[in-house]
């Protein structure tokens, strides 16, 4: 029985204009996100609200005219509530909805988003380079998208890893070390790709005999690390190093994970062949693409198609020779990736999220 799968449905220059300009309003309010969130406004309205423009502007420091025209906005696009939009403007109180407060300021809840309105500023900020990028074949370095787009990938994979990766996923990723770790055995993990390091913060506060080391080459991330985990008192049970995946020595861990980081290597061969002389089991958490080109289609392919573009394949290729791989990698290519790295068995578990698969490789 043969299936056909059906060429999406080209669009009328009607219907794509209409949808360039919803694209417009939508990264435009991003931006003003990006605004809420690194000025406090959100924070302040949930603190303090309902308040006034000139309450708003005292509370934050930020001038009051700026403070008035970005709560009008905030609430004609219905992120912040006006209590009487009848009102003066100078008498107009405007305040946070709270089923909007885990969305916009709780950095550990499920439905935390704000984080991408930094990582799409961090994207917008290296616009240039990825022309440039883009004629030459070069790449843009991870480090040249800077703290805003860092804070944003970190802020959203954080509640993930807070809240399912220590029980729910190395549960069914390997029982065994779960077991142990459970028993309060001393379990060595090494966390490689940690970036802000809350993968390696979440696993070391959920198992209080684990030790964990945590391996990026990104600098400003390591530093992040460090200081996130002397925020919440692990810093004694985690250990943060500037270090090349593909460089790291052989050595005997219990278990490596590789988090949501392997595709944006340049080397993800190397990188894998240096976890196999590590430990005897490495979990991979990457993307969940559909199995081909020719399936790929929905919101979940289109968004990691465009952070390949911006950000993930630009930076894969910033260092030479590249694997080039980019967010999209498929089951057969991390099949071939761990079996060219030497690994004797690849297993897809069997581990249900709308934006992650999960790799056994032994």
């Amino acid at each position: 029985m043969s299936t056909t799968i059906e060429e999406p449905t080209t669009a009328s220059a009607e219907e794509l204009a209409e949808r360039l300009f919803g694209s417009a309003l939508g990264a435009m309010e991003m931006y003003t996100v990006y605004l809420g969130e690194r000025l406090g406004l959100y924070a302040a309205l949930a603190e303090h609200g309902p308040c006034t423009s000139e309450e708003l502007a005292g509370i934050a420091g930020v001038h009051p005219r700026y403070s008035r025209e970005w709560l009008e906005q905030q609430s004609v696009a219905g992120f912040v509530h006006c209590t009487d939009r009848t009102q003066p403007a100078d008498t107009r109180q405007f305040e946070l909805p709270v089923e909007h407060v885990p969305v916009l300021l709780d950095p550990s809840s499920p439905v935390y988003t704000a984080s991408l309105a930094l990582a799409v500023t961090g994207v917008g900020g290296v616009a240039t380079q990825l022309v440039e990028a883009y004629r030459t074949g070069a790449g843009v370095p991870y480090a040249a998208y800077g703290t805003d787009f860092r804070d944003g990938q970190a802020g959203f994979n954080r509640p993930a890893f807070d809240s399912l990766l220590a029980g729910e996923w190395l549960s069914v990723a390997v029982p065994e070390v779960h077991a142990r770790l459970v028993a309060g055995e001393p379990v060595t993990i090494a966390d490689i790709g940690c970036g802000a390091g809350w993968s390696s913060i979440a696993l070391a506060r959920a198992y209080p005999r684990a030790r964990v080391d945590g391996f990026d080459l990104d600098d400003a991330s390591i530093a992040d690390a460090r200081r996130n985990a002397a925020s919440v008192g692990v810093a004694d049970r985690v250990r943060f190093e500037v270090a090349d995946a593909a460089a790291l020595p052989a050595s005997s861990y219990d278990l490596v994970c590789i988090l949501e980081a392997l595709h944006d290597m340049s080397a993800p061969v190397a990188a894998l062949s240096a976890a196999r002389a590590m430990a005897p089991i490495t979990i991979v958490m990457d993307e969940r693409t559909a199995d081909s080109f020719a399936e790929s289609a929905g919101p979940v392919e289109a968004f990691l198609y465009g952070a390949s573009v911006l950000h993930c394949l630009p930076v894969g290729m910033a260092a030479q020779p590249s694997a080039a791989t980019g967010t999209v990698m498929r089951v057969e290519t991390m099949h071939e990736y761990a079996t060219a790295a030497g690994f004797e068995r690849v297993e897809v578990l069997p581990i249900e999220h709308d934006l992650f698969r999960f790799y056994r490789c032994t």
